[in-house]
């Protein structure tokens, strides 16, 4: 290994004739070493000697699957949006091509140089190996290409949406930071929040999805919470979900904006009130 001389070939050295020796040397490679010379040996053989054919590791054929043939255990998982690398691969038997381009949001990035950047939704062929690799498999004429292209539509408004409501929030700390920027994400689907689960016991539905986001308000890390719950019909812009969008009580701060807003709210629909009333 490296540029040692393996046991094996030092014996062999010792116990070749040196009759041998002597005709072996006269077909080896310009600027060859003696072959009895452990010392030589034990530098990197010239470039034409066979030797290094020897030492070479074979080459590892590329994997060409849809999904990466390897568990993930959060090694290869991006931080950012809890998500192994992209897979623009149609997957084994998909009924039809999807496109592989994909929308830049109107999100902007948290980048550690500070650039301006924005975060880009994924294709449909991403979507789709995505939704396979949570477990759904489809059925015959079960879905077409029309509707996923209707899936990520509703799926960027939904962010769309998210992010204005983030913005809401982030209005009461407009002097401290105007530019507040999405670090990550992550989706928690199955993880009720304390809010959704209060509401599902005074009988309202639970939310059929959960995302946490993390916003970098100029430095300082604020986590938000969003529950989507379900809408009805899809309207003309691809929306349908009722989200509730609040920062996580995980500061003074956080905790105070929401009662703040809580008061705000209270104090405009009591003056709508008395405004049906006087009128």
């Amino acid at each position: 290994m490296g540029n040692t001389v393996s046991a094996a070939e030092k014996v062999a050295s010792n116990i070749v004739p040196s009759t041998l020796l002597k005709d072996e040397q006269a077909t080896l490679p310009k600027g060859h070493p003696h072959i009895g010379d452990a010392s030589a040996m034990a530098g990197n053989p010239p470039p034409e000697c066979p030797m290094h054919q020897k030492q070479q590791q074979p080459k590892e054929q590329p994997v060409l699957v849809s999904e990466c043939p390897v568990k993930h255990d959060g090694a290869e998982v991006n931080p950012l949006n809890m998500m192994p690398p992209a897979n623009q691969n149609p997957s084994p038997g998909q009924p039809f091509p999807l496109p592989t381009d994909r929308q830049v949001s109107s999100i902007p990035k948290a980048t550690a140089d500070g650039k301006r950047e924005f975060w880009v939704y994924p294709s449909q062929q991403m979507f789709w190996n995505a939704m396979l690799r949570k477990g759904w498999r489809w059925e015959k004429d079960d879905i077409a290409p029309k509707d996923m292209d209707d899936i990520i539509k509703i799926h960027n408004a939904n962010n769309e949406q998210a992010w204005q409501e983030v913005l809401k929030w982030e209005a009461l700390h407009a002097r401290e930071c105007g530019n507040p920027r999405l670090k990550s994400f992550g989706g928690k689907a199955t993880d009720y929040s304390p809010r959704a689960k209060i509401r599902n016991m005074m009988g309202y539905e639970l939310p059929f999805d959960r995302h946490d986001w993390i916003i970098d308000r100029c430095g300082k890390d604020v986590r938000y919470i969003i529950d989507y719950y379900d809408g009805g019909m899809v309207d003309e812009k691809y929306k349908f979900a009722l989200l509730d969008v609040r920062p996580a009580m995980d500061s003074f701060e956080s905790v105070w904006d929401r009662m703040t807003v809580a008061y705000m709210r209270w104090k405009f629909e009591l003056e709508d009130k008395l405004k049906e009333l006087t009128s």
